[in-house]
């Protein structure tokens, strides 16, 4: 039973990338969310927040896992990482998704992931200056802000709903109309239908 979305922490990682996504993930109460990290010693996330993971990139239950999601963060720049690099590959080939941000998406790339699939990310060029062997600049697309395509998703830094509404397609939750509505309310402050009169009511007073 793939139950369980796991996020990967590290120093220095974006807090704020995948923030929309994992109270979205968590909010049904279906799935397991579960912090992963290079070790179980805390990390202090870009934004200050110290996190501690409760297990090890080794440690996957690869049975189990729905999605793995790789934030964006100094470290993949300085072409580190190469244990997430090999759990993206294993996630990826037991059958379930990857998913990464900003510069999280180098580490999909280095798992040479993204060579035939449509992707992007933070802007055309960021990519090939950092992974030597990426073969799929073709595939790159720099007008939108987040895609899904042959089990990954790929977001831009400035992309965080567009990545959760990719997440929440994926892992089906809620439906359609009720995926779009989420994306209009935290896009665009537009409400849900059910929630105009009491906005309209709340500018009135």
């Amino acid at each position: 039973m793939r139950d369980t979305v796991y996020f990967l922490a590290f120093d220095g990682f974006a807090d704020w990338h995948a923030a929309h996504a994992l109270c979205e993930i968590r909010r049904p109460g279906e799935w397991q969310l579960k912090t992963v990290g290079f070790s179980l010693q805390p990390v202090l996330s870009m934004g200050g927040l110290r996190v501690v993971p409760e297990l090890t990139l080794d440690r996957l239950d690869l049975q189990r896992a729905a999605m793995l999601i790789v934030p964006g963060g100094y470290l993949w720049e300085h072409g580190h990482g190469d244990e997430a690099v090999e759990a993206v590959r294993r996630v990826h080939a037991a059958g379930a998704p990857v998913a990464a941000v900003d510069s999280g998406v180098l580490v999909l790339a280095r798992a040479g992931l993204l060579d035939a699939c449509r992707h992007t990310g933070s802007w055309p060029g960021h990519i090939g200056a950092h992974v030597p062997g990426y073969a799929g600049a073709d595939q790159f697309d720099p007008t939108v802000l987040a895609v899904s395509d042959g089990g990954t998703i790929t977001a831009s830094q400035l992309g965080s709903v567009e990545f959760a509404r990719e997440v929440i397609r994926t892992l089906d939750l809620y439906s359609p109309s009720d995926r779009e509505h989420w994306y209009r309310l935290f896009k665009h402050a537009l409400p849900p239908p059910w929630c105009a009169g009491d906005a309209a009511t709340a500018v009135a007073a």
